[in-house]
């Protein structure tokens, strides 16, 4: 299957390049349920090559970068966006540098990332440290190391492309789109492609995590504290690209805890849907919105941004792993059990 840039070049305005491509995009788009005339769809977006949205913008800012003749790339990151680059890089021939805030990224993200064949370093502080870090290094050395992040515009022209193919699934876009925010790329992504398909603008509903809601307090945050480590930024780089994004579409931002964070992710992967707690933040949200009564009729999509494989030990916190020794003659009798007290 050929990658994003194959099929969407049209609306990319790119140079003539040769795309770096995994064959990412085309991601599950699945009816999820029905709320009293509310239709809740939900963009798997966790099924891109690395398992999660970033690879959406960082086939566009690699293809880019390597085009131009960058030798390296480099980007701060909570640990989706480390495993992105360091795989588009290792695809293109490219070196990657990430730079990352220490103990504060699950070890399947750093493990990706280094398997890919990147050089992680870790500072001492939050994303937001990483990021003044990384955008100087960049600036420094910009004639060989391209910045990688959503403050690189082609990284949120590639991410547009989700709003495509919202719009070529439902032939017109949704009444609404949930979907989480840290760094607030990605909204403002959405906002931009469903205006440059043409076919009308969806309400758009920001999820924050309560404790890392700085769109929702209108002010940065210092020290951001949640269980979704994706969106744990307090300084968003595309602060006011979002907030223009958000008010243009007669939308607007909220906060949800931790609890119903993981009570959503929990209700997801019993529903056969796994997602890392960020992803989550987007499904507690519409539930949110649900019970206020904000959800408007017709058809709502939700971004679920990354796979629930990406932070294997959060989850431990509301289910158990313990699987249960059992001799091969009593397996029947285990299951019949089960069954009969289910």
């Amino acid at each position: 299957m050929s990658g994003l840039i194959e099929r969407y070049r049209q609306w990319l305005d790119l140079p003539d390049l040769a795309p770096v491509t995994l064959g990412e995009g085309h991601t599950p788009f699945i009816l999820w349920d029905t709320w009293q005339g509310t239709r809740v769809w939900l963009k798997l977006e966790g099924c891109n090559p690395t398992g999660s949205f970033k690879d959406r913008g960082m086939t566009v800012a690699v293809s880019v970068a390597r085009h131009a003749g960058a030798r390296a790339v480099i980007c701060a990151s909570t640990g989706n966006t480390a495993a992105s680059a360091a795989a588009y890089a290792g695809r293109a021939g490219l070196m990657a540098f990430v730079v990352v805030p220490k103990g504060q990224i699950s070890v399947q993200k750093m493990l990706q990332a280094a398997a890919h064949g990147a050089q992680v370093l870790e500072v001492e502080g939050n994303f937001d440290v990483a990021l003044d870090v990384v955008r100087h290094t960049a600036d420094e050395h910009s004639e060989w190391l391209a910045l990688v992040n959503s403050v690189n515009p082609w990284r949120l022209r590639g991410q547009e492309t989700g709003a495509y193919e919202i719009v070529q699934a439902l032939a017109g876009p949704p009444a609404a789109l949930i979907l989480p925010v840290g760094n607030a790329g990605n909204i403002s992504a959405y906002f931009h492609g469903f205006r440059r398909v043409g076919r009308g603008i969806p309400r758009l509903f920001g999820i924050q995590a309560l404790g890392a809601d700085p769109m929702v307090q209108g002010a940065f945050i210092a020290k951001p504290q949640t269980v979704a480590s994706a969106i744990r930024i307090g300084r968003p780089a595309s602060a006011e690209l979002a907030r223009e994004a958000v008010a243009a579409s007669d939308g607007f931002f909220t906060a949800v805890d931790d609890a119903a964070i993981l009570a959503a992710q929990a209700q997801l992967a019993q529903g056969g849907v796994f997602v890392e707690p960020a992803s989550a933040a987007a499904y507690a949200g519409a539930l949110k919105l649900r019970a206020e009564q904000r959800l408007p009729a017709g058809d709502v999509a939700l971004v679920l941004t990354g796979s629930g494989l990406k932070d294997t030990d959060t989850p431990l916190r509301w289910t158990s792993l313990n699987p249960v020794l059992t001799r091969p003659d009593s397996i029947s009798a285990t299951i019949l059990n089960a069954l009969q007290h289910a």
